[in-house]
């Protein structure tokens, strides 16, 4: 039995939900008035999010199709995620920007982070599918 496979709209809603984290992000950031090294930390922590999130998918999924994952690997893709969250939360915890700001870097970080995931799953769903 040949498995169906990802629908384009959930394709399509994974990509909107990746690109408009990650842009909404960005421009803020852009726009932000905080200094250079305040930006480039969030830009980094960013960055680290996504490798780290997409490295974690591929990792559980590697482990549930019974793919050889070292125990070390997954426990550092564990503790990326983790730790690219708490980071993000700490600094905008200590940034003197408006609550609102907080919020919106809070959750467009976050709907990039599940952007990215989902990204991820579609694109190893549909090469299993070819």
């Amino acid at each position: 039995m040949k498995k169906q496979g990802v629908s384009n709209a959930f394709v399509a809603a994974s990509w909107i939900a990746l690109g408009a984290g990650m842009i909404g992000f960005i421009v803020g950031l852009v726009r932000a008035e905080m200094q250079l090294n305040e930006k480039g930390y969030y830009f980094t922590i960013l960055l680290y999010g996504l490798f780290a999130v997409v490295s974690l998918q591929k990792a559980v999924r590697d482990k549930l199709e019974n793919i050889k994952v070292t125990d070390i690997y997954y426990g550092i893709c564990w503790f990326a995620t983790l730790s690219s969250i708490i980071l993000l939360a700490i600094g905008l915890w200590n940034a003197t920007i408006l609550p609102s700001e907080k919020g919106f870097y809070g959750f467009a970080f976050l709907l990039a982070l599940f952007g990215a995931i989902a990204v991820q799953k579609n694109t190893r769903d549909n090469m299993i599918q070819e």
